[in-house]
């Protein structure tokens, strides 16, 4: 089973941007539910922000505002775009899909909903 593959994380200063890309190689995620998870030290994994099938999109509290959740079909691609970062938005970032959720049931922060992951991107906030 082939996992999906994330990239675009690096060291970005306070209030700076990134933008994360997820894709797999095999099948196509316009018809899976995808979500972003980040992992910090000694914290538990925290979903972020969500897309279903349909592209609406769905965010924790915390990234409210700041992040954005978007798909390129053309691309085979789900991209979290992070504005206005913080050090506390530092972690491991992954991205995680499920074929079998349903289309406007709103978000799914339980980890254990999702079949697919990747393998991760880090993301460093320094102050």
């Amino acid at each position: 089973q082939l996992p999906l593959v994330e990239s675009g994380g690096g060291l970005v200063q306070d209030g700076g941007s990134l933008r994360l890309s997820c894709t797999h190689s095999i099948f196509t995620l316009d018809y899976y539910y995808v979500g972003w998870f980040r992992q910090a030290p000694g914290r538990d994994s925290e979903g972020v922000s969500f897309i279903d099938s349909q592209s609406n999109t769905y965010y924790a509290d915390s990234v409210k505002g700041r992040f954005i959740i978007s798909r390129d079909s053309a691309k085979n691609m789900v991209y979290l775009e992070m504005n206005n970062l913080k050090v506390e938005d530092s972690g491991i970032y992954h991205c995680a899909a499920e074929r079998g959720i349903v289309a406007g049931t709103g978000p799914r922060f339980s980890a254990a909903e999702y079949d697919y992951w990747g393998q991760g991107t880090q993301v460093t906030v320094s102050s």
